[in-house]
């Protein structure tokens, strides 16, 4: 049985149980994936929601950012679901699909992306460190990527992957080296490390940098106002991408006064005319589900 086979196997016997724990305002249940992961057998959480219907259906893969600082491992297994923005895509007849990587929201293995010697002290400022947790990450992606693509309800025609936070770095970095897999990507927020850090810049526009011409269209969307990555460092950011040869559109959103620009991923209001208009850009549906 050859490999492509056999993630289709396990994407079969995995969808009767995902599509049956999907669609509700809070996040549903998860199914756990058996992958491969540097030479580790592990098994990730995914949760899923789909329109009604039969399928397949345009499909946007979603990632999770951080824990705020890392400090506290409580957080480290509650759960990912954005339920604006999961509400917004299936009313348009998308199926959404969001894998938690190693040590996060339920999945196996130890989460290890970025953290000081001293994991008591959360994550570090060293450049060397974030970058190893960040290909960490990308591992995680690239091991859940090929059994969500393989799934009957996902249409591989019409697969945009996104993420917010530190999800959305690694959805751009992952798009770089799999142009062929993504139709388009969507940056909510994304920067891997905050300008609490001197090592901010580099760190984020090397992850950034990986391949741009390469990358599919990507849109990259960012609040006034955010906590952890400024306006002037995310374009600087998105500049640095662009001169690389990356194909991309920037766009700034306001939130009111006194919410936290780094979670406008939750307030579809502020976005969903400028991730509408992009979509059909790139010749994808959106349909309204009555």
């Amino acid at each position: 049985m050859t490999p492509r086979s056999i993630v289709r196997l396990v994407a079969l016997c995995l969808v009767g149980s995902v599509v049956a724990a999907v669609w509700t305002h809070s996040a549903p249940p998860y199914t756990m994936v058996p992958v491969t992961i540097d030479g580790e057998h592990v098994n990730l959480a995914l949760r899923v929601a789909t329109p009604a219907g039969p399928g397949p259906f345009p499909t946007l893969i979603f990632h999770h950012g951080s824990t705020g600082g890392g400090t506290d491992p409580s957080t480290f297994a509650t759960p990912y679901y954005p339920t604006p923005l999961v509400d917004w895509f299936t009313a348009r007849g998308w199926a959404v699909v969001l894998p938690s990587r190693r040590g996060r929201g339920g999945s196996d293995g130890l989460y290890d992306e970025g953290f000081s010697q001293d994991r008591s002290k959360g994550y570090t400022c060293d450049e060397e460190r974030l970058l190893a947790g960040a290909m960490r990450g990308l591992r995680d992606i690239e091991a859940i990527t090929p059994v969500i693509m393989a799934m009957p309800f996902v249409d591989a025609r019409q697969v945009v992957v996104g993420g917010h936070s530190r999800g959305g770095t690694l959805a751009v970095l992952w798009a770089s080296r799999h142009p062929d897999e993504a139709w388009a990507v969507l940056n909510f927020s994304g920067g891997w490390r905050s300008t609490s850090c001197s090592t901010a810049t580099a760190v984020n526009q090397a992850l950034f940098e990986d391949d741009p011409a390469r990358t599919p269209p990507s849109l990259w969307i960012y609040g006034e106002n955010d906590s952890l990555f400024p306006m002037a460092h995310s374009r600087e950011n998105f500049d640095a991408f662009k001169a690389r040869g990356g194909d991309a559109e920037f766009a700034a959103v306001t939130p009111p006064h006194g919410v936290d620009g780094h979670q406008i991923v939750d307030s579809p209001v502020l976005w969903e005319g400028i991730v509408s208009r992009f979509l059909v850009e790139q010749g994808l549906a959106l349909e309204a589900v009555h």
